[in-house]
C-alpha cells in the first residue's frame, strides 16, 4: 500500500471549513500528527493542490474530537491551524468557527447520542482548556442541518447552533491583561493586549491611517500596513509573555473604528497574515470584551453599554456578528460568559488519503 486512509467528515463550521477527524485515528505524536495534516491539508502551495484545503486560512482548519475524560466535558475538541503556503501547523490557537461543527460532528461520528429536540454537548477545547455549551437541533432525536438562521459571509439558512463560552479569559496567556496594562506604546501605536478565547493585540485604525472600513481585500494589498503591524505583533508577542510568535497565528491583530452601520464598534480581524473576511468567533469575544473595558483602545470609539448582559454588535468586512456578553465591572473587567449563534453543515465524508512515507497508519 502506498497511501494510507484515514476516515474523516468535511465540515463547514461557521465561517470556516475543513476536516473533522475521531483523535484515535490519527497518530498521537504531534510531529507525525503534523506531517499528516500537512499532507492531507495540501500545505505549501498557494491552492492547497496536493490536498483538501481551500487555499485560503478559513479552509485549513481541522477539528480532532475524541470523548473527553475531563469531569466537566462530553467531548475533547483538538485544534489545527494549518498553514495554507508553508509546511507548519500551529497547534496554540483554538478556532470558534470550526466548534461550530463539533457537536454535529460527534453525533455523526456516534460520540454523542442525540437526546430530544435540542441536544447539549459539553466541549472541552483543549488547546486553550476553553469549556463551550454547545446546543443543536436534533428534532425527535435525528440531526438536523436544515433550518431559518443566517450568518454573515454563508449563503442560504441552517440549523442554529448555540455556543457558549465559559472560561476563556487569559486562554492562553493566563491574563485577561497579559502585558498587565491596558494600553502598550509600540512603535508609535497605542494598543491593547486581551487574551479573552484568544490572545489580540488591538489598535485603532485611524492610528495606522486607515478608516477602519476597508475590504479586506483592500487590507491585504496594503503591504506597508500589514508590515507595520507584523513588527508590532512581534514585539507585542514578546511583551505577553508568548515568546517569538514570528513562526506562529497567535496573538492574532484586530483594528477598531466607530461604527457606521448601526453596530456597536466596527471591527477589522486579522489571521494574522492576511485579513479575515469576516470575523472569527474567538476573536469577537476578546473585541467585545476589549470594547467593554474602559481604559483600553476603545475609548472615544462607542457609547458603552451600560447593562449585563450586553449585545455587542461588531461590524466586520462581510456584515456583523452578534456577541451577547455576560460580565461584572464591579472591580475592573469580569468575563462570565459570552454567547454566539452559529451555523453547521455536512459537505462530505469518506477517508483522505496520505502517502504511507508519511504515516503508515
Amino acid at each position: 500500500m502506498t497511501q494510507t486512509a484515514i476516515p474523516f467528515l468535511f465540515l463547514r463550521g461557521g465561517t470556516s471549513r475543513g476536516p473533522y477527524f475521531n483523535r484515535a485515528d490519527l497518530p498521537e505524536d504531534r510531529e507525525t500528527l503534523a506531517e499528516v495534516l500537512m499532507a492531507a491539508l495540501g500545505a505549501g502551495h498557494p491552492l492547497n493542490i496536493d490536498g483538501i484545503g481551500g487555499g485560503a486560512a478559513v479552509t485549513t482548519k481541522v477539528a480532532m474530537l475524541s470523548v473527553s475524560d475531563d469531569d466537566w466535558a462530553d467531548i475533547d475538541y483538538f485544534f489545527a491551524q494549518v498553514s495554507v503556503t508553508e509546511r507548519l501547523v500551529d497547534f496554540k490557537p483554538t478556532c470558534g468557527n470550526i466548534l461550530s461543527g463539533v457537536g454535529p460532528a460527534a453525533i455523526e461520528m456516534g460520540l454523542i447520542t442525540p437526546s430530544g429536540d435540542e441536544t447539549e454537548i459539553r466541549i472541552r477545547a483543549v488547546n486553550t482548556g476553553a469549556r463551550v455549551l454547545a446546543r443543536v437541533q436534533t428534532p425527535q432525536g435525528a440531526l438536523s442541518y436544515e433550518g431559518g438562521t443566517a450568518i454573515a459571509s454563508v449563503p442560504g439558512t441552517a440549523a442554529p447552533i448555540g455556543l457558549n463560552f465559559m472560561g476563556v479569559v487569559g486562554s492562553s496567556t493566563g491574563a485577561f491583561l497579559p502585558t498587565g496594562h491596558l494600553r502598550d506604546e509600540i512603535d508609535g501605536i497605542e494598543v491593547t493586549c486581551m487574551d479573552v478565547a484568544m490572545p489580540i493585540v488591538i489598535a485603532r485604525a485611524a492610528d495606522f491611517g486607515l478608516a477602519g472600513y476597508e475590504s479586506a481585500a483592500e487590507l491585504d494589498a496594503d503591504t506597508a500596513f500589514f508590515a507595520r503591524m507584523e513588527a508590532i505583533r512581534l514585539e507585542a508577542g514578546a511583551l505577553m509573555g508568548m515568546g517569538d510568535v514570528s513562526k506562529s497565528v497567535t496573538p492574532k491583530f484586530g483594528l477598531l473604528a466607530p461604527a457606521r452601520d448601526g453596530g456597536t464598534i466596527a471591527t477589522r480581524y486579522f489571521m494574522p497574515w492576511n485579513t479575515h473576511p469576516s470575523m472569527a468567533v474567538t476573536g469577537s469575544q476578546c473585541l467585545a470584551s476589549c470594547t467593554l473595558t474602559p481604559g483600553t483602545v476603545a475609548d472615544g470609539l462607542l457609547i458603552r453599554p451600560e447593562e449585563s448582559p450586553a449585545n455587542v454588535v461588531l461590524e466586520h468586512p462581510s456584515g456583523t456578528i452578534e456577541v451577547l456578553v455576560d460580565y461584572d465591572d464591579t472591580d475592573g473587567f469580569e468575563l462570565k460568559s459570552a454567547g454566539l449563534l452559529r451555523t453547521a453543515r455536512k459537505l462530505a465524508e469518506g477517508r483522505v488519503f496520505v502517502p504511507a512515507s508519511v504515516w503508515k497508519g
